[in-house]
């Protein structure tokens, strides 16, 4: 079998101000940077992205790969023009050139967004299946995230979602829809598929699978398959994008119509019903430092870890604001860490004067939030990095970031992680590098939502979601939403969208 392999993977957030151009495809952004060719295979043969389930998939099943391209970037504003028409017109012509074909596999997230349209993957389905007609099998791997279109769905032959958050499955998920596809192109039979839509959205924080009521939601799933379901999936959707399709989805196949309804419609009922089990706690940033001093108190052992939810780079922050940082320094906390802080300034500063020295500093800050300007202070030059560093936990599975010239600044028994570039703080490699282990730290806080639990749940005596003044709500009812679903609720048990008045 002759397979064509691509990926496209943006997630889009409408309200962030910098949008994905061509050097953030370069960049990477903690993905695997601009790759072409035969050069796909080596990139993708130890990191945890879908492509690499799928290269897996091919050396089981004897294929013979067609690599075209892959691009992915980190989360932001759109998805600039001429960077979709680039990356979009190389998978097009490539599949194009590349002689009869078998299949097709793609690689997406599901929530892209560009300047010039508002359903990425499906525009890019649909160009796929324009140069490879009707016949030809077309899978996708797509994020949890995604927001899911229905022409999305009825132009691809089978997709196959992730079920973890954090994503540790996504190679598994490639693997998994691979092996859709190739059944496809054995039997030449088109499985039924079922779509639904349902009613509320999740702030992303809780959409973790680590916790209640998402873990049971995402059980379910294989138990669905086991009971004659061919492939389930549920999409919480990325609730930062303005845009009709924004929200959560249930897609089932099945050997007829009716199985494949059946399946669709009880993931839709579970996910209406998990609605109140939804709530949870978050604190200010004074509060979230004062809870956690009160959980150290008590018994159990290892860090507490605060999640800036509301600075996420993976859902369109920009790692650099000082609520939390303050809040640390303001209650004098001792053995304490923050990261990633993204100051290409300080960190110049900090290589200029060298190692040991202390030095005033202005650290962070987002000049887009009147009230987050950076920190003025005297701190400890303890550490220089180059920033290269090897990303080994479960979510990155393996990934080599180039975070530029780097430092870990002392501020009191405060470190602060100082880089250059930027990526979602959710391995422990990203303190270790500038010589802080998180594992002896009494209190941690992480620029992230829910990846870094991947690899800092072991270590944790307890996580808290703390909303400091940030690019991305935590509550997507705080959004100035104007082109939604109407009747869309905007959190669990919140309030429905309905259309400004004009």
């Amino acid at each position: 079998m002759r397979v064509a392999f691509s990926g496209f993977l943006h997630e889009t957030n409408t309200f962030s101000p910098a949008p994905a151009d061509m050097a953030a495809f370069v960049a990477g952004g903690g993905y695997v940077p601009v790759t072409r060719g035969k050069a796909m295979a080596a990139a993708f043969a130890d990191v945890n992205l879908g492509l690499s389930g799928a290269y897996r998939a091919a050396a089981t099943f004897g294929w013979e790969v067609v690599p075209i391209i892959w691009a992915g970037a980190i989360p932001s504003a759109h998805v600039t023009r001429d960077a979709f028409e680039q990356i979009a017109g190389e998978i097009v012509d490539g599949i194009s050139a590349a002689g009869p074909l078998d299949g097709v596999f793609l690689d997406l997230h599901g929530a892209m967004v560009a300047e010039h349209l508002d359903d990425g993957e499906g525009e890019i389905a649909r160009r796929v299946r324009e140069v490879v007609g009707p016949d030809v099998p077309i899978a996708a791997a797509l994020d949890l995230h995604g927001n899911i279109s229905e022409d999305f769905v009825n132009t691809v032959d089978v997709l196959a979602g992730f079920r973890t958050y954090p994503h540790v499955d996504m190679a598994a998920t490639g693997l998994r829809a691979a092996g859709l596809l190739d059944g496809l192109m054995r039997t030449r039979r088109r499985p039924a598929k079922a779509f639904r839509r349902m009613s509320y959205l999740v702030p992303i924080s809780f959409q973790s699978t680590d916790i209640a009521p998402a873990n049971r939601l995402y059980d379910q799933l294989a138990e669905l398959e086991a009971e004659g379901a061919l492939s389930t999936s549920l999409f919480m959707g990325f609730p930062a994008a303005d845009i009709p399709d924004c929200g959560p989805t249930a897609i089932a196949y099945g050997d007829t119509q009716a199985a494949a309804d059946r399946a669709a419609d009880h993931i839709a009922a579970a996910y209406e019903a998990a609605c109140d089990d939804f709530d949870a706690v978050t604190y200010t940033p004074d509060a979230s430092v004062t809870e956690a001093e009160r959980l150290l108190a008590g018994p159990g052992s290892g860090p507490v870890i605060i999640a800036d939810t509301q600075d996420n780079p993976g859902a369109g922050g920009v790692s650099a604001t000082t609520g939390l940082l303050r809040a640390l320094i303001a209650a004098d906390v001792e053995g304490a860490a923050i990261g990633l802080i993204v100051d290409p300034a300080a960190a110049a500063r900090a290589h200029e004067l060298g190692q040991g020295i202390t030095a005033p500093f202005r650290i962070g800050g987002h000049p887009g939030l009147p009230d987050d300007a950076p920190v003025e202070t005297d701190a400890l030059i303890e550490t220089l990095s180059d920033g290269q560093l090897h990303a080994t936990g479960p979510y990155y599975g393996g990934t080599r970031l180039a975070l530029g010239p780097s430092a870990c600044l002392k501020i009191g028994g405060v470190r602060v992680v100082v880089t250059s570039a930027i990526a979602q703080m959710a391995d422990r490699e990203m303190f270790r590098f500038v010589g802080i282990s998180p594992e002896e730290q009494r209190l941690l806080v992480v620029k992230s939502s829910t990846h870094f639990r991947a690899d800092f749940s072991p270590i944790a005596r307890a996580i808290l979601v703390a909303c400091a003044p940030g690019p991305m709500p935590f509550n997507p009812a705080d959004l100035p939403f104007t082109r939604l679903r109407q009747g869309l609720r905007l959190s669990p048990n919140g309030p429905a969208f309905a259309p400004p008045a004009r």
